[in-house]
């Protein structure tokens, strides 16, 4: 099976790259790509592959962009940090949806129903895209509801234990290594592909997690993702501006480095975080 991998953070396509080999070995990635204009290029000049494992927030736009510039012909896996773009992805050639950081076992899954779906519909069961995939798209779906039921709602009396979320952060600078509090921690930024936090009195310190792993470490009601490279926490938004295009500009203290900007499709869930 050849795989192509779409992702802009390097750090997470390394461990993807490496989960795919753990998980299906005799499958071989055969490239990787960070932006749309890079996808589009390749998927022009490239054999089509027999999946594409895609993340959505690429650094040039989102991924759904592809699909408008070239045909995809391809399966698609979507790994994404977001959960709001679920319904959208199953529109395009996705046949699951997997939330950032993947885990092995979710993985795994969907390489199984990738081949339950093919033998499905009457194509290989490994290697190679099945002939009548693409004509049989809206067969595919159906597949994939039969495979993967809908999960029933949790019961009221059974509600879902806490999530752990993280306390503290282990640091490591030179060979000494201090442990900062999350009460410590202003907001996390990346800066040349690398994490870090802010403290509240404006120290800076790598941590060794992309923003995408981050996000799912943090309690949602203290943190909020604000754009690709910062992730705020509440008290640390000094001020909020409205900017062009439905935009919202953010102020944080301590300041940050460069302007903050939330995307219009992100701005009311942003507001609604704030007490709207």
């Amino acid at each position: 099976m050849n795989i192509l991998i779409i992702e802009d953070e390097e750090l997470t396509a390394r461990k993807l790259r490496r989960l795919v080999q753990e998980v299906e070995p005799t499958a071989q990635v055969v490239g990787i790509t960070g932006s749309v204009e890079e996808s589009v290029e390749w998927l022009r000049t490239q054999p089509g592959p027999d999946l594409i494992l895609m993340d959505i927030e690429l650094a040039d736009g989102q991924s759904f962009d592809i699909f408008n510039r070239i045909r995809v012909t391809s399966p698609v896996i979507f790994t994404t940090a977001y959960d709001e773009f679920a319904i959208k992805a199953f529109k395009v050639n996705s046949i699951d949806y997997l939330l950032k950081p993947v885990k092995e076992e979710d993985l795994r899954s969907a390489l199984s129903k990738l081949q339950a779906m093919r033998q499905a519909l009457g194509g290989p069961a490994t290697g190679g895209p099945a002939p009548n995939l693409e004509a049989s798209l809206a067969g595919l779906l159906r597949q994939l509801q039969a495979v993967v039921p809908a999960a029933a709602p949790p019961s009221p009396e059974t509600p879902f234990p806490p999530a752990p979320y993280r306390d503290r952060f282990l640091i490591r600078q030179g060979q000494r290594l201090f442990s900062v509090g999350i009460d410590e921690v202003a907001y996390f930024f990346s800066r040349n592909k690398m994490s870090f936090l802010k403290t509240r009195d404006e120290h800076d310190w790598m941590v060794d997690y992309t923003m995408d792993e981050l996000a799912a470490m943090l309690d949602p009601r203290r943190f909020f993702r604000l754009n690709r490279q910062i992730i705020a926490e509440l008290r640390s938004v000094d001020k909020v501006h409205l900017y062009f295009n439905g935009k919202l500009k953010i102020s944080l203290r301590p300041a940050a480095e460069e302007e903050v900007i939330v995307s219009r499709e992100k701005s009311a869930e942003f507001r609604q975080w704030l007490g709207e």
